[in-house]
């Protein structure tokens, strides 16, 4: 949380917190209390730390929990699942955190990055089965193909926010793995695709039931880390996308040579298997997803739990001490009409709507008609799969490394600008150049580098659930952020017609010109977050001390209309 009260105040504890520490509370003196760590300690990732470093050292950061005049402002209602966890006087090491941490990922995040790679497979195999006469099989045109996209992410855009809500509702461990089930089934289906009816039902069908699936894991992750660690996991989530991309090109290069198997295509064999292995992996995930970190006992996770109750503190009061915001609300709490509205009009978050309706189009439909050009050029089906897999483990490199140089330098617009600067030179090239007369190594070369740029998408998914700042406009916003993201695809899948192939000159120029915008975009984002700060900053400075805590005490702003809030950029 960007909080400036305690910069300048001295480390107090109110008196129902000190009695904690013993029966006998009114002998307890200030000087018990546990010390705090001095925050220019922390060293966020492995690279950053020295010899110097301390792993024993207290790790508790400074909060406003440590001051008497703020604590009682931000305690934890006792509806939250995990107040009884909740302790002001908790103290832990670096060793505790960094091995927390460690478990977290193992327990948490890695099931989750294989949910995200199920996910993948079943909305991406369409472009392996296009390699396998897909049109032609069932008499559609590229433009077929482009009506079918633009209803999957038009669908998938309206199922974001109510799938968030209902996902607030019963809780993400339940929605998520039923989610999970209902698309698998709908993509082993893909199998009987007899024409152009069946297709474009079908993908809409997919993306009703798999909208909201990306939010919804943002928000549950959110329940265990703190920001800068949520970017970089965020960074891992995607690589996972990229890792299915390249496991559903080594699978389409096995399951398509099954063409002819029963008289059937090889593409409905790639559909069946592919929505079989999702279905397991969706049936896994209600016996592997907790409700939350105080909350992992079940017959199948042991009654006792993933975490112990030592870890299960420090998880609650690190994450707290952090964002005191994430204890507003219940993880089964539905949101209200009010609350929904309350969070769609929170104008401070539209320009990173702006960012996501925009940032990727450059790119989409190079990536979208990628094997249909590979096989323009001369490649054959098979060898259009493998060569789709080199400009993806570009992608994880740069990906990772961009997420990683954001937290490091503190600077998200900046950095996550720098995708748009990669794909300025590769963009000109193919405006440029007659591509007609070119090798088409070169041609395929260039568009691998393109298709390699570092997505600012981990970053800027992050970044708007830091600057929404309580969890009832980070569940809002985290769908609006995603419908803006499929609102793009909408625009970029029809970028390449069928009247500008194989070429695509005219939508070449048109990817050039919407990119340029976008550098002009992460700047005028920049210039408007550092405005509404020194905005805050002109009318926090002005208030007294006491005026201040007035304003805690009786304001009816919230989340990130707070004064003591600073937005992130």
């Amino acid at each position: 949380m960007a909080t400036v009260l305690i910069k300048d105040k001295a480390v107090k504890v109110e008196t129902e917190l000190v009695s904690k520490l013993g029966p006998d509370s009114s002998t307890t003196s200030v000087n018990t209390i546990p010390p705090l760590a001095e925050p220019i300690q922390e060293k966020r990732f492995w690279f950053q730390r020295t010899k110097a470093y301390d792993p024993d050292a207290i790790a508790t950061q400074p909060s406003v929990f440590d001051d008497t005049d703020t604590a009682e402002r931000y305690q934890p209602p006792p509806k939250w699942e995990n107040t009884h966890r909740f302790d002001p006087l908790a103290r832990w090491t670096w060793r505790e955190e960094y091995g927390l941490i460690r478990k977290i990922d193992f327990r948490i995040m890695v099931w989750t990055c294989i949910m995200f790679m199920a996910l993948e497979l079943d909305r991406a195999n369409i472009s392996q089965a296009l390699t396998d006469n897909f049109l032609p099989d069932l008499g559609m045109t590229t433009n077929d193909y482009n009506l079918g996209s633009t209803i999957f992410r038009l669908s998938f855009l309206c199922a974001e926010l109510p799938s968030q809500l209902v996902s607030k509702w019963v809780g993400p461990d339940r929605w998520i793995p039923a989610q999970m089930t209902l698309w698998s089934i709908v993509a082993s289906a893909q199998f009987f695709l007899s024409g152009r009816t069946s297709f474009l039902v079908c993908r809409c069908s997919l993306g009703v039931l798999q909208g909201g699936f990306i939010p919804d894991v943002i928000l549950y992750l959110s329940y265990f880390y703190k920001h800068h660690e949520l970017t970089i996991r965020l960074g891992f989530f995607w690589t996972a996308m990229s890792i299915a991309d390249i496991i559903s090109a080594l699978l389409a290069y096995g399951i398509l040579h099954m063409r002819g198997v029963q008289g059937h295509s090889g593409w409905r064999w790639l559909f069946l298997i592919e929505g079989l292995l999702t279905l397991v992996i969706g049936l896994f995930s209600f016996l592997l997803m907790p409700a939350g970190p105080c909350q992992t006992a079940s017959w199948f996770r042991g009654s006792n739990g993933w975490f112990t109750e030592r870890e299960e503190t420090i998880m609650v009061n690190r994450v707290l001490r952090e964002d005191p915001n994430k204890s507003d609300m219940h993880n089964r709490e539905p949101i209200t009409l009010k609350l929904l509205w309350q969070s769609l009009k929170d104008y401070d978050l539209w320009p990173l709507y702006i960012l996501g309706l925009t940032f990727q189009i450059p790119m989409v439909p190079p990536q979208q008609y990628l094997t249909l050009s590979l096989r323009g050029l001369g490649f054959d089906t098979f060898q259009s799969n493998l060569l789709a897999i080199p400009y993806t483990i570009g992608h994880i490199i740069t990906m990772l490394g961009i997420a990683y140089l954001a937290e490091v330098l503190g600077q998200l617009t900046l950095v996550a600008g720098a995708s748009q600067i990669w794909a300025l030179p590769f963009l000109i090239y193919l405006n440029v150049v007659d591509t007609a007369k070119v090798s088409r190594w070169i041609i395929y070369a260039v568009t691998t580098l393109l298709l390699s740029y570092p997505n600012a998408h981990p970053i800027q998914v992050a970044w708007n659930s830091r600057n929404s700042n309580t969890v009832r406009s980070r569940t809002v916003s985290a769908a609006c952020y995603n419908m803006f993201v499929q609102a793009s695809g909408v625009i970029a899948s029809n970028i390449y017609r069928a009247d500008d192939a194989p070429l695509y000159r005219r939508g070449n120029r048109q990817l050039l010109g919407i990119l340029c915008m976008n550098i002009v975009l992460y700047g005028l984002v920049k210039a408007y977050y550092v405005f509404r700060n020194k905005q805050r900053e002109r009318k926090w400075n002005a208030m007294t001390p006491e005026e201040r805590l007035d304003y805690l005490a009786t304001t009816t702003d919230q989340g990130n209309k707070r004064l003591d809030f600073r937005f992130q950029h």
